[in-house]
């Protein structure tokens, strides 16, 4: 477990821009809830990136007059929905030509933490090479199926990458608020035509995992947002973990051919 990065600003005073760390929210159809998860987060970050997918509720109005004077956030719009993976990789492919090393994932419906987003960049810059993992302290408002449904796919993801010890490996295989190093990322997402939707969180992890990119667990609390309080869900049990199940079969066929390097790397780990 790693918890001990350094106490951070004051909200109210937002650092300089930074010229390699971005915050990229993405958002479909997340109403005012997308303007207040922009604001916490600029008051923490900047730049501050949102790429709205397709959205048909008019939210990317506020936001686009919220970037008109202030710097600090951009909006991309894409014309149609075409999942979370798909917007998160529009926005590392502006982001890596604009020079851009690391990008902070965060969702646009409140769940996520902005008064952590200092905490979490100052890991990945402290660590680089490293993803910055959020592990979900979960309260009283997380409905228990979610909370429970997670643990298996964490369990495979930790199969997956041979690494059952969620403080050394993969804390929780589906918590989007992340610092990725953007260039392997994308390398991995651009070789495959999956990594969409619903599936890009785990299969992103897994997958940097493979390539030798360390993570970095870290705790962050997690709220789910009553909807007379502006909470959006566009989570479907069945569509998801359909898809989530397809995802796992997909990485348990890579392991099994990647096991012989996977187990080289682990043993050569354990005796450096």
């Amino acid at each position: 477990m790693v918890d001990a990065s350094p106490r951070h600003e004051p909200a109210h005073r937002p650092p300089p821009a930074s010229p390699t760390h971005l915050v990229l929210i993405p958002s479909f159809d997340t109403g005012p809830q997308l303007l207040e998860t922009v604001l916490a987060a600029r008051a923490q970050w900047a730049p501050v990136w949102v790429v709205v997918d397709g959205s048909t509720d008019g939210s990317d109005a506020a936001v686009a007059a919220l970037a008109a004077t202030d710097a600090g956030v951009r909006l991309l719009v894409l014309p149609t929905n075409r999942g979370k993976g798909a917007a998160v990789l529009h926005g590392l492919s502006v982001a890596s030509t604009a020079g851009f090393t690391h990008a902070l994932t965060m969702d646009s419906d409140g769940q996520h933490p902005a008064d952590r987003i200092r905490d979490f960049m100052a890991a990945s810059r402290a660590a680089p090479d490293a993803m910055i993992l959020g592990r979900p302290v979960f309260d009283a408002s997380a409905p228990a199926l979610r909370v429970k449904g997670r643990r298996v796919s964490n369990w495979w993801a930790r199969l997956e990458t041979l690494c059952f010890d969620p403080r050394g490996g993969i804390g929780d295989s589906l918590f989007g608020f992340r610092v990725y190093p953007i260039a392997p990322l994308l390398a991995i997402m651009r070789s495959s035509i999956w990594m969409r939707r619903f599936d890009f969180d785990t299969e992103a992890v897994v997958r940097l995992d493979w390539r030798g990119v360390r993570p970095i667990n870290i705790d962050a609390q997690v709220r789910y947002l009553d909807p007379a309080c502006g909470g959006v869900s566009h989570f479907k049990y069945v569509r998801d973990n359909v898809l989530l199940t397809w995802m796992h079969i997909r990485l348990m066929t890579g392991f099994v051919l990647r096991l012989p390097l996977l187990v080289a790397r682990k043993f050569g780990a354990s005796r450096a």
